[in-house]
């Protein structure tokens, strides 16, 4: 049954991504990023290796033309070095070794793509100069602490039970980050006080429209919510390829514009996993059960209160997904603007559903609301992460490949 869901996922994907149309060596191994991802579920580390993948295509892009400021290696190559055999020798270096089960796949993909490159001088150079990159930027990244043990220390006392299954994301939040100086950089406030306005609007509103049955959702509101349940890179990859396509932008362009979006969602969900397990406020299904601890006469508890979507197993403030989807918009904002063409997304959560859109910020809102609808967070969780992202976004646009003159 597993299979079979993950194949419809997969299908759902390419539909999307079938729809757009070729635009360059850099969305071709981008899609195949994705998609690796995916097969793998790498989880928590899709954005960590989708970064390394498109950073180290950029730099060695970069190096042939220098229409950028480096992203670390700083190399120059002449000017009749083939892109596309620079691209391709630095994905496929890297994802055989990100994503060692699937390098069979890899190979075909990557002989097919080079295939389509006259042989010659500029594709030998290409291959060399992309594998040089690629090697530079996976020894830098070995050390980055993604891949350390989980040391997460259960709370509890001695003697009592308590669930036993690891949270996840814990070591993520120690990873080192893409662009920010630290995960902690634009670490958000502390939650508000349990006696506070605010968190019993919060609690309350969660309650009633989050629940599993009985709720005072629509229709709409409870598609929006399983729409949004589907997590990873898939939330926004969609959005920025076929934002790409629209744009017209050249090979250069979509290497900056995927290098900035990879690296401000990666750091994005290395700095709300960085606050999550500082904070360690409780989510909706503990507090609602837990609703007479609160010294707070307008939070009733509800002793058998679910929700819609199962809660994942993390910490709540602030939302995780929001803050990837706002790190996205972010980039995206800051060099096309809220108003862009219209770009559509479909979810693996409901295959053959799809959610359009034509303002960034009213993609972003909804991630918000979907959230909330399913009952895994609370509203004012998803604003504070939508914010964050926000700033990882703008950030990494401000300081990172920028334009040469």
């Amino acid at each position: 049954m597993e299979s079979v869901k993950r194949m419809s996922v997969i299908a759902s994907l390419l539909v999307v991504l079938a729809g757009i149309a070729h635009a360059d060596v850099i969305s071709d191994w981008h899609k195949k990023t994705v998609l690796a991802g995916v097969k793998a579920k790498a989880g928590v580390m899709q954005e960590r290796n989708a970064a390394i993948v498109h950073v180290a295509m950029f730099d060695a892009l970069n190096a042939i033309e220098r229409r950028y400021t480096p992203y670390r290696v700083q190399l120059t190559a002449a000017s009749n070095t083939s892109r596309e055999a620079a691209a391709s020798a630095a994905a496929h270096f890297l994802l055989i070794r990100l994503y060692p089960d699937q390098a069979k796949d890899f190979e075909i993909f990557y002989r097919a793509s080079l295939a389509t490159i006259p042989d010659g001088e500029p594709k030998s150079q290409g291959i060399q100069l992309g594998e040089k990159v690629a090697a530079e930027i996976f020894a830098w990244r070995a050390k980055d602490g993604a891949d350390a043990p989980n040391t997460y220390r259960p709370h509890t006392v001695a003697g009592t039970y308590i669930p036993t299954t690891l949270p996840f994301g814990f070591t993520m939040a120690k990873t080192m980050p893409f662009a920010l100086t630290q995960g902690s950089q634009f670490r958000p406030v502390a939650p508000y006080s349990l006696q506070s306005v605010q968190w019993t609007k919060d609690y309350n509103e969660v309650k009633t429209i989050g629940i599993a049955r009985g709720s005072a959702r629509s229709a709409e509101q409870t598609d929006v919510a399983r729409f949004w349940e589907f997590a990873g890179p898939d939330i926004y990859n969609p959005m920025v390829q076929q934002l790409a396509a629209a744009k017209k932008l050249d090979v250069m362009e979509n290497a900056q514009l995927f290098a900035l979006v990879a690296m401000a969602t990666a750091d994005a969900k290395i700095a709300f996993y960085d606050a999550k397990y500082t904070y360690h406020f409780w989510r909706p299904v503990t507090a609602i059960r837990n609703g007479d601890l609160d010294d707070n006469d307008a939070t009733e508890r509800d002793p058998a209160w679910e929700p819609s979507i199962v809660t994942p197993m993390h910490p709540e403030y602030p939302c995780g997904h929001c803050a990837t989807a706002a790190a996205a918009a972010g980039v995206l904002e800051a060099l096309f603007g809220d108003a862009v063409p219209t770009f559509t997304l479909v979810s693996q959560a409901v295959p053959g559903v799809r959610r359009s859109f034509t303002r960034l910020s009213d993609y972003v809102t909804e991630v918000i609301n979907a959230r909330v609808y399913g009952g895994m967070h609370y509203r004012t969780s998803g604003e504070v992460g939508v914010a964050m992202g926000r700033k990882i976004g703008e950030y990494t646009v401000q300081n990172y490949l920028k334009p040469v003159r």
